[in-house]
């Protein structure tokens, strides 16, 4: 573990950067949090680039390196503090965390991008109008697996909360705007209402 070295994390509001402030208030680790301004287009300036050549949130910087993929992060995170178990310990089991958070990665958060990120795929109106339709579609299906499949309950690996809930409560903050009734997600809406009670995450919600 890092010792007496502040980390830095990079945010946004309402962006996925969320899952990392949890992630860090639960590890109780001592962290800055700098805000990245994306009204003023702060996330291409040439500063913000030198730490994050992508030109997204979240970033984290420690002393070891910069990170830039919240799986990443919550591992390294998770790995900081063992002893809080933020992370399964068992391979088979933390490769089935991170399976689960590579889907939120590269599936979930894609498909909510299509409804306000189209120019990211396309440039046609048509095509990007075409895109936006789907959204709610694409979600609900993604969430729909999660209910079925992945979430454990009460927490996405059963009894044990890690840093996985918060990466799945923060996309799940996002199902209302994309048309999604979190309601017809029984088990997704208990975990996101308790997850809301956890005083970590009432404190990243507080940035």
């Amino acid at each position: 573990m890092t010792e007496g070295y502040p980390m830095e994390l990079f945010y946004a509001p309402g962006t996925v950067a969320l899952a990392s402030l949890i992630a860090l208030h639960e590890a109780e680790l001592p962290f800055t949090a700098t805000l990245v301004d994306f009204e003023t287009t702060q996330q291409r300036s040439a500063d913000y680039l030198k730490t994050n050549p992508k030109g997204r949130v979240p970033a984290l910087v420690s002393d070891a390196g910069i990170l830039t993929e919240t799986p990443a992060i919550l591992a390294y995170i998770a790995a900081l503090v063992p002893e809080r178990d933020l992370a399964p310990r068992d391979p088979f089991a933390f490769a089935k965390w991170q399976e689960f958070n590579s889907y939120l990665a590269s599936t979930v958060h894609v498909n909510h991008a299509h409804r306000k990120r189209g120019h990211r795929w396309a440039t046609q109106p048509s095509s990007l109008e075409d895109m936006a339709a789907h959204v709610k579609t694409t979600m609900f299906e993604s969430f729909a697996l999660i209910e079925d499949h992945y979430l454990q309950g009460p927490w996405v690996m059963g009894e044990q909360y890690t840093l996985a809930d918060g990466y799945l409560f923060k996309t799940a903050s996002w199902l209302k705007g994309d048309g999604v009734d979190i309601t017809t997600l029984p088990r997704v809406a208990t975990h996101y209402e308790s997850m809301k009670q956890r005083p970590a995450v009432q404190k990243a919600l507080s940035y």
